[in-house]
């Protein structure tokens, strides 16, 4: 059987905090693959280097030392410029805080990343109005981002992730503020818009009600990769996740 192509290549990611009177180690070595077709979810106890290592992974960061490919491309060796460009083509993000722009609507905020990738603005966000139909919120396109709750934000925030079909997405607890049958509506959506032949998916979580449509998990701890197992439906390991989440 082929082994799928590699969406991310890790090897070796270091990366540390100066907080002043002291370093943090985030990451100590960390390797780790991530194919196409595939949504790889990350998980262990908070501080344990999850949102460093998906932060550096999408572009946001940029580690002490190691490798760092996504499709091939190497996120060192791009300008800053060049790196702009390429996380604009190829990465969506959720962020965990959610980073709307509080004055603009939750259509306009979702078009955000088709203007930066030069849609015109009134087809953005008309696009952006027909996905916020898809995660519940059609009725709300208009609304500004203090008129919606926690959920209905992060639910803009997916939609922002997906609208400009990226390569890539990576997610920061999507459905933490979510009741679970929108959780699980929305982890399905994901699933089926991002995960295909020439996509992936991660997601870190704490969510043990979507551990199930994980097609493998990591399990962190302490800066490190502690073990990457395949996902079978309600099997021992999901139980062992729950346990350190």
């Amino acid at each position: 059987m082929t082994t799928p192509e590699l969406a991310v290549k890790c090897r070796q990611l270091v990366k540390t905090y100066d907080t002043g009177d002291q370093k943090i180690t985030a990451l100590q070595g960390i390797d780790l693959d991530i194919h196409m077709g595939e949504l790889m979810m990350l998980v262990g106890p908070s501080g344990c280097g999850k949102t460093t290592l998906i932060s550096i992974i999408a572009g946001i960061l940029d580690q002490d030392s190691g490798q760092c490919d996504v499709f091939g491309v190497d996120w060192l060796h791009l300008s800053s410029k060049d790196k702009l460009l390429f996380r604009a083509q190829n990465i969506g993000f959720v962020f965990q805080a959610y980073n709307l722009l509080p004055t603009l609507t939750a259509a306009e905020n979702v078009a955000v990343p088709l203007i930066i990738n030069g849609v015109k603005r009134q087809l953005a966000v008309r696009k952006a109005a027909e996905l916020l139909e898809k995660v519940g919120l059609g009725k709300r396109a208009e609304s500004l981002p203090s008129q919606l709750s926690g959920g209905q934000q992060q639910r803009v925030a997916i939609a922002r992730s997906l609208v400009h079909n990226p390569r890539l997405i990576v997610c920061d607890e999507p459905t933490s503020a979510l009741d679970h049958q929108t959780g699980i509506h929305v982890i399905e959506l994901l699933k089926s818009v991002a995960v295909t032949s020439d996509r992936a998916l991660i997601i870190v979580t704490h969510d043990a009600r979507i551990f199930d449509y994980a097609d493998r998990i990591a399990k962190m701890d302490d800066g490190h990769i502690d073990s990457v197992a395949v996902v079978t439906q309600h099997s021992q390991f999901n139980k062992e996740v729950e346990d350190v989440t």
